[in-house]
């Protein structure tokens, strides 16, 4: 069951290095996404909370470090849930609030699928649009999933619960439900990619832990990578999914929920920046401050501290 739904490390390294490359990437440190978690220390070195993941240690003689949750045994599951309250959920659960937040926008059911007790049936007629909204209104419309953990809201590739692969049309996954709007509504491959790209730059989510952070990505560029190939009966070329992880890692980050600030890294302060979360070390007579994590403003071309968007109404 894990062997199908578990996005391998090595095999992306084999397929386009440049891709796995990017998919550990932090923006905001300008370094690589960190452990942040024990879990992997008895490895040894370079597996410390606040060390980097890196290529070699998640390939190769580490190939299969990176797990999904249902691949990991009870013990460590339930270490996860004292240490970090790592609790994933159902995905018939995920259908049900996603279902919710949908009838919100649309202001009616939009039937994407029927729910029946604790599963559902997918709605097998193209979604509707009418009044003033239209497809490309729902495509583009942002979307957070907060402690994302592997991303089971914005993509449901398998329950995460129980580690059942989910079929392409039959996915409610917020990124799932945009994927299949564009599926709906566009001709051709180059429209597609063109849209299918809009949809993944209104999807964020974030979670502390980098293994997390690094499952959340692969999913939502499986995601992608499956729903091309569904369409269109081919695979998507590596040029394009290398194209789709660059928006991902933008999109799709590691982050402190509770402060704003990216776990376990600090930087050298700005002279004139100073304030009372700053440190200084007497051995070098430098100050230091916490790092800010930053996300993608698409409309705008810029990056921006992801602080700045708290209180800010959705559009």
């Amino acid at each position: 069951m894990t062997e199908a739904i578990d996005v391998k490390e090595q095999a992306l390294a084999d397929r386009d290095l440049g891709t796995l490359k990017l998919l550990l990437m932090d923006h905001a440190t300008l370094g690589n996404l960190r452990w942040a978690t024990d879990d992997y220390t008895s490895l040894g070195e370079g597996f410390d909370r606040s060390d980097e993941l890196t290529v070699e240690r998640v390939t190769g003689g580490h190939a299969e470090v990176i797990r999904p949750r249902v691949a990991k045994t009870t013990e460590e599951q339930k270490k996860r849930t004292r240490a970090r309250a790592e609790v994933f959920t159902p995905a018939w659960v995920c259908n049900v609030q996603n279902n919710l937040v949908d009838a919100a926008w649309f202001g009616r059911d939009p039937g994407f699928n029927i729910e029946r007790r604790r599963s559902w049936d997918t709605c097998a007629l193209p979604v509707i649009f009418d009044g003033n909204r239209t497809w490309r209104d729902y495509v583009t419309k942002n979307v957070l999933e907060v402690a994302c953990g592997e991303a089971p809201y914005i993509t449901t590739r398998y329950d995460v619960s129980t580690g059942q692969e989910i079929s392409v049309p039959d996915r409610v996954g917020l990124l799932d439900r945009k994927l299949r709007v564009v599926s709906e509504n566009v001709a051709g491959k180059r429209e597609w990619l063109e849209w299918a790209e809009r949809a993944v730059k209104s999807c964020y989510a974030y979670d502390y832990q980098g293994d997390n952070v690094l499952l959340a990505r692969e999913n939502v560029l499986a995601a992608v990578e499956d729903a091309y190939e569904w369409q269109f009966g081919e695979k998507l070329l590596a040029s394009h999914s290398r194209r789709f992880a660059e928006i991902i890692v933008w999109n799709v980050w590691q982050m402190d929920g509770l402060t704003g600030f990216a776990p376990y890294a600090i930087r050298a302060a700005a002279q004139g920046q100073l304030d009372l979360g700053d440190s200084f070390d007497s051995s070098t007579g430098k100050n230091y401050e916490l790092v800010p994590c930053v996300v993608y403003d698409w409309d705008e071309g810029r990056p921006i501290d992801f602080s700045s968007l708290v209180g800010r109404t959705p559009r």
